[in-house]
């Protein structure tokens, strides 16, 4: 996604309600990142899972939370996301960054690139791919699930290489 799609993302989700943004920085979504740091509204934690429990925890104490990673901390993430968010229903919201969507990656997000749906698909979460065209209207849908008590992911594809 362009850099304006990302930053105008980032203040749609924190207006409609989405109080953390908590997760591991990934370049696929760097501007979206980079604003949330302007506006200090970031929460930059060391591992995808640690990430996952402070949300749980500030949701609990009722503030929305948005959970970002690169997929292949999701796939470290599988456990914690099985055993707490969806078995409890936590409503979260992730935000992905899919490497290894396109050919040319690096060979190392090449196997996770491509079962990377059918991993979301197993866990039995609801995705969306996000684009410039479709972002804001991807966004209202995630914000409408977690609200209906459903966690949600909302995907970066990476289409480029830096």
């Amino acid at each position: 996604m362009k850099e304006e799609s990302q930053r105008r993302m980032f203040k749609l989700l924190l207006k409609k309600g989405i109080k953390n943004f908590l997760g591991v920085p990934d370049s696929t979504m760097k501007y979206f990142i980079d604003e949330g740091l302007r506006l200090k509204r970031i929460l930059v934690t060391t591992r995808e899972e640690e990430a996952i429990g402070v949300a749980v925890g500030l949701l609990l104490s009722r503030s929305p939370s948005l959970v970002f990673m690169q997929n292949a901390g999701f796939g470290n993430s599988i456990s914690t996301i099985a055993s707490l968010v969806q078995l409890y229903k936590i409503p979260l919201i992730f935000l992905l960054g899919w490497r290894g969507y396109l050919e040319n990656d690096a060979p190392e997000h090449k196997l996770l690139g491509k079962i990377q749906p059918n991993l979301i698909r197993l866990l039995g979460l609801k995705s969306k791919i996000l684009t410039d065209e479709n972002w804001e209207e991807c966004c209202e849908w995630a914000i409408k699930s977690t609200k209906s008590g459903t966690p949600c992911v909302l995907i970066i594809r990476r289409l480029f290489h830096d």
